[in-house]
């Protein structure tokens, strides 16, 4: 067993190893003001400092003095304690160790700083100075080292805690700022470039030393046993072998029994069944093969219309082996009557989490997400955590929100739910094509790679009927049906797209030639989060990129095609056919989201309790919260 003192053993040494930092720096500022200061490229650093102050302009020198500010000790000292603050009185559950990590940067850096400075002295550039000149040793930057551990410091948390374009964008404009800095310091005449290079080293391995020591913690906490809460509940978690490993099952293992989870039950998905023999755990019934569609829809009856000759479709992660699960006592499958679940937890992809919700809705039984799959879209559009258990632990400490689902079917497919999206055309082609191997080792950078071989594809003639209406005749490269809008980092394919709102959007893509191509990238990307903001939503029909997308909103979508197209169903290939026909269904599945709910996400409402079992009952209250969330 471990104890307490072997937890915390490796994250203590890394601390350590301060000193050892404080004493390389100090070696390398007496090699820099000794041996070396003859040695190409030190003789050249003056020349660097007096070029600087020729092309020096009233601008530049504003804008350094704000960098400078930003920098200094006073400003660093307040903003380390303002985000401190924030970090422990902000969030839900106070973020210990992240505030710890930032605190114990900054302070480390300095003292490191002010260490050096009394081994190693070195005076400043002899050129005009902008600043006073403080009277410690030139090497290495205090400011530049600061900036680093502040500013550094705050990227890393960005990083850990933020998703999508606002994560890549906030930890780039963080970073920036110690570069910033760094070039104020030395158009300012205060620093050596080599002092800078030196402060930047200092800031850089303060943050990576206690960042090993203490966001290790921060990640162990998650599986730290505490004591089981009150009145034991029941879960059945869903994991695709595959995408979700040992240690992430452990861990996802322990947060719920820190919820009150303690009789678990496990399954594996597999090939056949990629709801892992859900409706079993569901009814206590066994159920059989998957049906046409891959058992997207395997307790669902092929269409009696579309009487076309099934056909399995392809699993959207390679087939393996399954895994034991953790406990692999907690792996039986009921063959009779069973307990009323309380939770339905499914770790895995977007195909694993639509198989899911394909048995789950209307039973009024709340999903947990646990999002482990290469695209993990639905989770990305709820907004929630991308770390697995991240999401899984704040989806828990929140409620059950009543989602829509879409409800499809077509020639030689079952009936079946999607969560996300279904098309037909271009992007159906791009995820067949993608290689399984480039899928597992670029994650979804390989449906780009697949979608380029994809662009010269003829255009297919269809014709889309919305709500019974008269049918409308197209051309287009690709029809996408969504629940939800927005594709991997935020980019919104469909932007009026909502879980909530009681209907389906659609978009046509038909670019013609490069220009269109062109037109559509930028339209689709002036609508990313910061961009321009979308259309009005409860607009039927619009055009935009001249004419390279067509937007259609309805709560039941017929599509007839020419020709037999690829089509796909959340990720997941399905038969080429000539049909598809999808309805929307209110509020139908309940899942749970972390409150209050994140921006772009629908609104937490509803029950968090075990849900009535009745279908009718569970629909009628997620259809009333779905409303509300909407409002």
């Amino acid at each position: 067993m471990t104890n307490a003192h072997d937890v915390g053993g490796r994250p203590g040494r890394a601390l350590l190893l301060l000193p050892v930092q404080a004493a390389l720096v100090a070696v390398l500022g007496l090699l820099v003001t000794g041996p070396l200061a003859a040695h190409p490229p030190l003789p050249a650093e003056d020349g660097v400092n007096r070029a600087l102050v020729v092309h020096r302009t009233p601008s530049a020198t504003w804008l350094t003095d704000w960098l400078s500010l930003a920098a200094d000790t006073q400003t660093v000292i307040g903003l380390t304690l303002l985000c401190v603050l924030g970090l422990l009185l902000v969030p839900r559950v106070p973020l210990w160790w992240e505030a710890g990590f930032l605190a114990v940067s900054v302070a480390a850096q300095s003292a490191v700083f002010l260490l050096v400075t009394i081994v190693v002295e070195r005076a400043r550039p002899d050129v005009p100075h902008l600043d006073g000149a403080p009277p410690t040793s030139s090497f290495p930057s205090g400011h530049v080292g600061a900036s680093v551990a502040l500013y550094g410091g705050l990227a890393v948390l960005a990083a850990r805690h933020l998703r999508g374009l606002w994560r890549n964008l906030v930890v780039g404009l963080l970073l920036l700022v110690p570069l910033a800095v760094a070039f104020s310091r030395l158009y300012r005449g205060m620093h050596h470039p080599s002092d800078v290079v030196a402060g930047i080293l200092n800031g850089a391995c303060t943050l990576l030393l206690v960042g090993s020591a203490l966001l290790s913690n921060a990640r162990k906490d998650e599986t730290a046993p505490e004591p089981a809460v009150l009145g034991a509940r029941r879960a059945v978690v869903v994991r695709h072998p595959h995408a979700c490993g040992d240690e992430t099952a452990a861990r996802v293992r322990a947060v719920l029994r820190r919820h009150g989870y303690t009789e678990q039950r496990w399954t594996d998905t597999t090939p056949e069944d990629p709801s892992g023999a859900l409706a079993a755990h569901v009814t206590g019934r066994e159920t059989g093969p998957a049906g046409p569609a891959g058992s997207v829809g395997s307790t669902n009856p092929v269409d009696p219309v579309d009487t076309a000759s099934p056909v399995s479709p392809v699993d959207p992660v390679d087939p393996v082996d399954p895994v034991d699960p953790v406990d692999p006592s907690d792996s039986v499958v009921p063959t009779g009557p069973v307990e009323p679940l309380d939770l339905v937890v499914v770790c895995g992809g977007d195909g694993t989490v639509r198989a899911c919700a394909d048995v789950v809705a209307g039973t009024g039984i709340p999903l947990a997400i646990v999002p482990c799959g290469t695209g993990n879209l639905l989770a990305r559009n709820l907004d929630l955590p991308t770390e697995p258990v991240a999401a899984l632990r704040e989806s828990l400490s929140g409620r059950a929100v009543g989602l829509d689902v879409g409800r499809i079917r077509g020639d030689g497919l079952a009936p079946t739910r999607f969560a996300v999206m279904a098309g037909a055309g271009f992007d159906a082609a791009m995820v067949r094509d993608a290689s399984p191997r480039l899928k597992e080792r670029l994650g979804w950078a390989a449906y780009v790679l697949s979608a380029a071989r994809h662009l010269r594809d003829p255009r297919m003639r269809l014709s889309i009927r919305l709500d019974g209406g008269a049918p409308l005749e197209r051309r287009a490269r690709m029809v996408v049906i969504g629940n939800v809008g927005a594709l991997q980092g935020g980019l919104p394919l469909l932007p009026e797209a909502r879980p909530d709102n009681g209907r389906l959007e659609v978009v046509l893509l038909d670019p013609r030639g490069v220009t269109g191509w062109l037109a559509a990238a930028g339209y689709l990307a002036s609508r990313v989060p910061g961009g321009r903001a979308p259309q009005a939503s409860g607009t039927r029909e619009r055009t935009a990129a001249h004419g390279a997308l067509e937007y259609f909103g309805a709560e039941r979508v017929d599509l007839r095609f020419a020709r037999p197209q690829p089509r796909e169903l959340d990720g997941d290939v399905l038969p080429a056919g000539t049909r598809l026909t999808a309805e929307v269904e209110p509020g139908a599945l309940r899942v749970y989201l972390p409150a209050p709910a994140r921006i772009g996400a629908p609104a937490a409402s509803g029950k968090s309790e075990r849900e009535t079992k009745d279908g009718k009952d569970a629909e009628e209250h997620g259809h009333r919260d779905a409303r509300t969330a909407a409002r």
